[in-house]
């Protein structure tokens, strides 16, 4: 496990402006980070070229790995007129602004359905993520693709992305250098199969990235480590003992609380 805490980041999100979180993230001692830039004081229109520069030079001085996350309420399995072309436009400018921040990848999601309409928004969400994956080879960006939550069997509206058929179907259909996989553990915690049942069905060498949080297997709740019932230490061992090198984003409570939990991992794993 060479250099975990290293690699063990802070999904930062909204919860501080992007310029106040880089300021914690080299204070912390923190080399991954991720950020979504949908609402102030993070707007993606705001990145400019003058915004941008010293937050990429800041990140090259401390060697600060910067990643982007695309919000899962945006439905990229959106096939409606204009409402798609807006989608496609969506993920350009993120990748776009990920360019001018000197950033390594963004997290994206397969978007979602309404049930009665699954075949229609399965088909619309692999266009529109043809379409950003060309795009993202023209500029040379890196996505990565979102394993999400189940949802109760009975809601109308689910995520596209969350069972290993799904999954599978997603990345067999768009194959690029360019596409890659963010592994959300806690999500995989919340079917059948489990976190090992989804590991074995798909392939580790696609995954970037792994994301953290506890649950208990039964809802959507992003629990602070030990919260849960989420065997961590079988995770990592069984990831890192796969070949694993790439990084872990903790996805919990406040930054105080991701940095704690870097620790309990850390302090988890040395007494196994």
């Amino acid at each position: 496990m060479t250099n975990l805490k290293k690699r063990i980041g802070v999904d930062i999100s909204v919860r501080m402006k992007l310029e106040d979180g880089l300021e914690w993230a080299i204070a912390n001692d923190v080399s991954y980070v991720d950020f979504q830039i949908d609402r102030v004081p993070n707007a993606l229109e705001t990145f400019t070229e003058a915004r941008c520069k010293p937050i990429r030079e800041r990140c090259e001085k401390y060697g600060i790995h910067l990643g982007l996350h695309t919000l899962s309420g945006v439905n990229v399995a959106e096939f409606s007129p204009f409402f798609r072309d807006t989608v496609d436009r969506y993920l350009r400018e993120y990748m776009d602004v990920l360019g001018r921040l000197g950033g390594e990848w963004i997290v994206v999601h397969a978007g979602y359905h309404f049930t009665a309409d699954y075949d229609l928004r399965l088909k619309a969400s692999l266009e529109r993520l043809r379409h950003a994956i060309a795009y993202a080879e023209e500029v040379g960006a890196l996505l990565l693709l979102e394993n999400m939550n189940r949802e109760p069997d009975d809601a109308e509206v689910h995520y596209l992305g969350t069972t290993i058929e799904e999954c599978q179907i997603l990345f067999s259909e768009l194959k690029s250098p360019n596409l890659r996989w963010a592994f959300t553990s806690n999500h995989a915690h919340l079917l059948p199969e489990g976190i090992d049942g989804f590991l074995d069905a798909m392939d580790l060498d696609l995954c970037e990235e792994v994301r953290l949080a506890d649950n208990l297997g039964d809802k959507e709740i992003h629990l602070k480590p030990g919260e849960g019932n989420m065997d961590f230490v079988s995770l990592f061992r069984r990831l890192e003992s796969s070949g694993f090198k790439g990084h872990y984003m903790n996805g919990f409570g406040t930054v105080d609380d991701m940095l704690a939990g870097r620790d309990y991992f850390l302090r988890l794993l040395g007494e196994a």
